[in-house]
């Protein structure tokens, strides 16, 4: 069959694909690198004709067009499932955000969500057999298309074509409408060189790493700093299954350090449900055999990670309390980010065979020229609990590694003090001792705890 006769068809400009979006309509754009980005430079120029409508997206990676056309949301207002980059220019203003756990957010549009009007994918350019590929995210598009009533794909030729795994591609037979792009290059992040306290955190995961181990990389200076040291380091045969995939596993596979060939499923694929990162890291990933894309309720859903072998998952949180409560989406109530995949890989990793959770933070940050700790006797007022203290298992600052699974209240509060900064050791155990969470009356020993 001729598919290119049928994309011929389908094809219409993104002012006519803006035109289909009616007052009230919520409309969802691809995630990440994938959002639409013709189409929303095309919707804001119809502000004064439409008002109610309702965009839901995550990490939307570029100018976010209809939300600076009308900054009280009156006419478009965002809805964030994570926020990041351009995100956090309206947050709290005309975008708000979704709380979920990461694996669920394909049954949650699905089942919960209000249905979307238009669903709107940037994709990479129509292969010969008339597949379109989502290229750096198969997170949920399949999810927001098969609820829509209109889905329409905005072509990129510089998207990468990146094979899967599950519903990483979508059929002109499958869509309504096809936009032709500008063809604009897709969003890129750098990655900084660890600090020295990132890099000592590093140092203490990479003592408990070992042959075969499977890694998840979550956002953060400390993850990235452990990507580095692998790639330097005498590990062999390491497997990939994360939610993210960054440069670091890039540099990783060039040292030869990933193979994939000690996993018990999925061998040899270094599985991903969304990539962001460098133009040779988009490079790497196009038309590599040697990679899966998936839905992210398949990278993320626990029940998977707890079925490969020796895992371990690595992100970082802004603050902690002494029950262990973890913090890595608000400063307060001042939202930051979104619960994003954490739980879903701290959850998983704890019940792989030989797995292990690991959550950074420096002991200390500095606010207005205040140092204060962000090992906390309490969490902030309003701070959100992106992990349970049933859920918390390995935690790392530069001062050390505490194994919080199996202790009582009192040792959690003791093993969390042991890794505090020296200097506000003292606030705590004070702070411990009014919440009935100390038991010992001698100060700890200032040495490590590792185990």
């Amino acid at each position: 069959m001729n598919w290119k006769e049928e994309y011929n068809k389908k094809l219409i400009s993104a002012d006519e694909a803006a035109k289909l979006v009616k007052s009230g309509d919520w409309v969802e754009y691809g995630f990440g690198i994938n959002c639409a980005r013709d189409f929303d430079e095309a919707l804001a120029r119809r502000k004064d004709e439409l008002t109610d409508v309702k965009i839901r997206c995550d990490i939307g990676a570029y100018q976010h067009f209809t939300a600076e056309a009308d900054p009280d949301g009156t006419h478009f207002l965002w809805h964030s499932w994570h926020v990041s980059g351009q995100d956090k220019k309206f947050i709290g203003k005309n975008l708000y955000y979704i709380p979920m756990k990461f694996h669920e957010n394909p049954m949650m549009t699905r089942k919960d969500c209000e249905p979307d009007n238009v669903s709107v994918i940037q994709v990479s350019s129509m292969d010969k057999h008339g597949y379109f590929n989502f290229g750096g995210s198969s997170v949920n598009g399949w999810a927001a298309m098969e609820t829509a009533e209109i889905r329409i794909l905005e072509v990129n030729n510089k998207i990468p074509r990146c094979l899967g795994g599950n519903q990483e591609c979508v059929h002109i037979s499958q869509v309504d409408y096809i936009i032709e792009s500008k063809n604009q290059p897709i969003a890129t992040i750098g990655s900084s060189e660890p600090s020295e306290v990132e890099a000592k955190m590093a140092e203490y995961i990479i003592e408990r790493l070992y042959d075969g181990n499977c890694i998840q990389l979550g956002i953060g200076g400390t993850p990235n700093a452990v990507g580095k040291m692998v790639a330097a380091s005498d590990l062999k045969d390491l497997g990939v299954h994360t939610e993210m995939y960054v440069d670091a596993y890039l540099e990783m596979f060039k040292a030869g350090k990933i193979t994939g060939a000690r996993k018990n499923i999925d061998r040899y694929k270094q599985v991903y449900s969304f990539a962001m990162g460098s133009q040779e890291l988009y490079d790497f990933l196009d038309d590599n055999p040697g990679l899966a894309s998936y839905s992210v309720d398949y990278t993320n859903n626990p029940v998977v990670i707890a079925q490969i072998d020796n895992f371990v998952s690595i992100n970082a949180c802004i603050e902690i309390d002494l029950f262990g409560q973890v913090c890595a989406e608000t400063v307060g109530t001042r939202h930051i980010s979104g619960t994003g995949g954490q739980l879903d890989f701290v959850e998983g990793a704890y019940k792989s065979k030989g797995g292990q959770s690991f959550i950074c933070l420096p002991s200390t940050i500095e606010l207005k020229g205040q140092v204060t700790s962000r090992i906390k006797p309490i969490l902030s007022p309003g701070a959100i609990v992106t992990d349970p203290r049933t859920a918390t298992h390995m935690i790392v600052t530069e001062y050390g590694l505490v194994n919080l699974k199996g202790k009582s209240t009192w040792e959690r509060a003791e093993a969390l003090v042991s890794i505090a900064h020296p200097d506000f050791r003292d606030e705590l155990i004070a702070e411990a001792g009014k919440m009935n969470i100390w038991r010992r009356s001698n100060k700890i020993d200032s040495a490590i705890i590792n185990f």
